[in-house]
């Protein structure tokens, strides 16, 4: 029977597979019983001319690839700056300190990115759409604001931060995040990684998600992802080839693998040979289009259907399993077409093992399984 692609079936950017969890496995990070003393939250109290000194100092990572993708209407940013100028209070930010005392902002990232590029930017944005205050400053940049009340206004106003000990461990920060993730659109795993990560990790994924092969293998869908499912997939695939299924297994479930991952890649770039990671992971994005054609990383039935979008967890194994295969192991493309297609329309526990509870231990060495047992002679 064919499959019926609705919009439940899509991600919120609608360009991915949407991924189903059981409620146990989406809870799962929450609930570990982590001793409290690893939790070290500290409230600190900071004027936004402090901030954008920080940010133009390069103490404060606004992570600015992330704000490249998700960025906000010409209203939505007036209406925060006619906010701070009514001196109404801004919502309390969230930010991970490092060893070196830099900051990382996780919650409030665009807000102090508006804030920033209306003040100190050469591209001040002019004020649109107020609510009250058109008649005083709409229309203006921040050059017609400097040394007025307003822009006094502005550089004194307060904001609350929240600032995470650089010795909370990454899982214990990365589960402190989801728990206060209070954005207008609540930031994903990859989203929450990518604010968290070192210059090192955020460039290798921008780099593997933006050559000819991987935009080619995905046929341009996922060009600017806005909720960065090309970067979770690309790291999908280096942590499992870095790692391999042993350390998933080892780890507390995908999220925390990931996380180590990216850890590992920031924190040992002696021991990473970066360049061989991108040299196999643009291999495999040639080797998976050659075989698969327009149907990469997608579910390809052999009854007649309209084309899937593409699935994080096929991405992951088939991109993991071309990664890692010598050439010379590898079936006839037609024959590894001719296996996929029957997998993906006979096989019931693959097809459960790419679309529900994707992170659990036995699902995620089921779909390794089988695509080998397609890919490798």
């Amino acid at each position: 029977m064919a499959a019926s692609l609705t919009l439940e079936n899509l991600d919120d950017d609608g360009t991915v597979e949407a991924e189903e969890s059981t409620a146990n496995e989406s809870e799962a990070s929450l609930a570990r019983p982590y001793d409290p003393r690893l939790i070290r939250v500290e409230p600190k109290m900071y004027s936004l001319r402090n901030i954008m000194d920080m940010i133009e100092e390069g103490e404060v990572d606004l992570a600015p690839d992330f704000q490249r993708l998700r960025v906000w209407s010409p209203k939505q940013k007036s209406r925060l700056i006619e906010s701070v100028l009514l001196r109404i209070p801004l919502p309390a930010f969230y930010f991970a300190s490092d060893a070196e005392g830099r900051l990382q902002v996780v919650d409030g990232v665009q807000r102090l990115s508006t804030i920033n590029e209306f003040v100190r930017s050469d591209e001040s944005f002019p004020l649109v759409h107020l609510e009250y205050l058109t008649a005083e400053v709409g229309g203006y940049r921040f050059d017609r604001l400097k040394n007025s009340l307003w822009a006094k206004r502005i550089n004194s106003t307060q904001i609350v931060a929240n600032v995470i000990d650089p010795q909370t461990p990454i899982q214990v920060k990365f589960d402190i995040f989801k728990r206060i993730n209070t954005g207008g659109t609540p930031l994903n795993s990859q989203e929450i990684r990518h604010c968290m990560s070192g210059e090192t990790s955020r460039s290798l994924l921008r780099r593997l998600t933006t050559t000819q092969e991987f935009m080619q293998a995905t046929d341009g869908s996922l060009l600017r992802n806005v909720r960065m499912a090309d970067r979770e997939m690309a790291l999908r695939v280096v942590a499992f080839s870095l790692l391999g299924l042993d350390g998933f297994l080892r780890r507390d479930g995908l999220d925390d693998f990931l996380n180590f991952a990216t850890q590992l890649i920031d924190s040992s770039p002696d021991l990473i040979d970066i360049s061989q990671i991108e040299d196999g992971f643009a291999r495999a994005m040639r080797l998976a289009l050659q075989i698969f054609g327009e149907n990469a990383f997608r579910k390809w039935p052999t009854y007649p259907s309209s084309r899937y979008p593409i699935n994080r967890a096929i991405f992951e194994a088939v991109g993991t399993t071309l990664y890692a295969a010598p050439d010379s192991d590898l079936r006839e493309y037609a024959k590894i077409r001719e296996l996929y297609r029957e997998l993906c329309t006979e096989d019931y526990g693959f097809i459960a093992s790419v679309t529900q509870s994707t992170g659990s231990p036995h699902n995620v060495a089921e779909r390794f399984e089988k695509i080998r047992e397609v890919i490798l002679k």
